[in-house]
């Protein structure tokens, strides 16, 4: 299909740019954090805050945003969020304690949780070619994750505010952007009620995802949260080394993810890529060199990049048809799961730097064992088959051999 046919295409680049910009947000806290720490005298666990203030009041604000999207629109709620995420930011650079920048992280989680509450769905519904959408949205976060930390480690360098100064210039041009390109949908929809929510809880094949998804994404924010204190590096390498792991990120989304799905399903794919993640945490744990460590975060962003290639369209295909109830409950154990990762690591780091890594071994292996028993049930339910629900059935329907002719 000609994209040039696409009669929404300035909102659909803005919606992007905006979310390659809000993700960037995110990771250029990464290099940063030990800067940080230093400067402001804190420990580990307090450093941590950082991100566990972010992603808890992120996971809560996610259902208020679905909420206030259906009864206000979609294009005042995002832009709301990218406002409050550019103030937040910039305020941030002049803080001069752990709680000050706690707060106004917690307040840039809030102005995310109204973007990502709203950005999908809004693509979704301007775009005519869908699949072309879902892969530049796709696009735009995986190349987020890779600048972000860049950034953040060039301009730490100089001092640990500039990134969230700059990160707050970036959002106020994409709010310059959103305001005159952004459209609302012309399909309005009804308001969304709390109720309909929850009541994607109550389908089988959902919550099977659910929790594997809360099992992956704790172990995803030990990653992204806790491994720039343990690598010991300076700021600008910090950086290079979080490019690195969202370059891997990028590849396993763009690349890897959408392809391996298509051959093996998007079911399996995800069983691969936490089996995968599963074993950096081992390599994570028993690492004695920066190298070995460093190769590891690569490989760890490569499974990561698979996971998160299928999770969201395994969810607004097991959830709700209403996208906008089925991606509200999805993330809300998404990144309500994520929260509590990096404050426990930096508290877990006090007895042993390898500790952090052993526990998201322990809780993603929780997450693979429910995988193994629930596989077969999200993957009928997403019209999918695994190979040992196969084999099973093969062997359930498989004629007896009479008795004396085995051989």
């Amino acid at each position: 299909m000609d994209r040039r046919s696409e009669p929404n295409r300035s909102a659909i680049y803005a919606t992007t740019l905006v979310a390659f910009l809000a993700i960037a947000g995110i990771a250029v806290v990464d290099p940063i954090l030990p800067a940080i720490g230093e400067a402001i005298g804190v420990t580990a666990w307090q450093v941590e805050l950082l991100f566990t203030a972010y992603i808890a009041v992120m996971a809560l604000g996610m259902i208020p945003a679905t909420l206030a999207s259906g009864r206000f629109g979609f294009k005042p709620v995002l832009i709301t969020g990218v406002s409050v995420v550019g103030l937040a930011a910039i305020l941030a650079s002049f803080s001069n304690d752990i709680v000050q920048l706690s707060v106004l992280r917690g307040v840039w989680g809030l102005g995310n949780a109204m973007f990502f509450a709203t950005a999908m769905v809004v693509l979704v519904n301007l775009a005519i070619d869908r699949e072309w959408v879902v892969g530049l949205f796709e696009t735009a976060l995986g190349l987020g994750f890779a600048v972000g930390p860049l950034i953040g480690g060039l301009l730490g360098h100089v001092s640990w505010r500039l990134p969230f100064f700059v990160c707050g210039v970036f959002m106020v041009l994409a709010l310059a952007v959103a305001s005159r390109k952004l459209r609302e949908p012309a399909n309005r929809q009804a308001p969304v009620r709390v109720g309909q929510i929850f009541a994607t809880y109550r389908k089988p094949a959902f919550i099977a995802l659910c929790v594997v998804t809360a099992a992956y994404n704790f172990v995803f924010f030990v990653v992204l949260g806790y491994t720039p204190l343990f690598l010991h590096l300076d700021v600008v390498p910090l950086g290079l080394a979080f490019t690195a792991w969202g370059l891997g990120l990028a590849a396993g989304i763009l690349v890897i993810g959408h392809r391996l799905a298509h051959r093996i399903g998007a079911v399996q794919t995800v069983g691969v890529a936490i089996v995968g993640l599963l074993l950096c945490m081992v390599g994570f744990a028993t690492s004695h060199s920066t190298a070995r460590s460093l190769v590891v975060l690569v490989i760890a962003g490569l499974f990561m990049g698979l996971a998160n290639a299928n999770l969201t369209d395994l969810a607004l295909g097991l959830g709700s048809s209403d996208r906008r109830v089925a991606t509200g409950a999805f993330n809300l154990v998404r990144w309500g799961a994520a929260a509590p990762a990096p404050i426990i690591s930096g508290k877990l780091a006090e007895h042993s730097l390898a500790l952090p890594f052993w526990v998201g071994f322990g809780v993603l292996a929780v997450g693979v064992l429910a995988f193994l028993a629930f596989g077969h049930v999200m993957a009928a339910g997403y019209g999918e088959r695994v190979v040992w629900n196969r084999a099973a059935r093969t062997a359930e329907h498989a004629p007896e051999e009479p008795v004396g002719e085995a051989y």
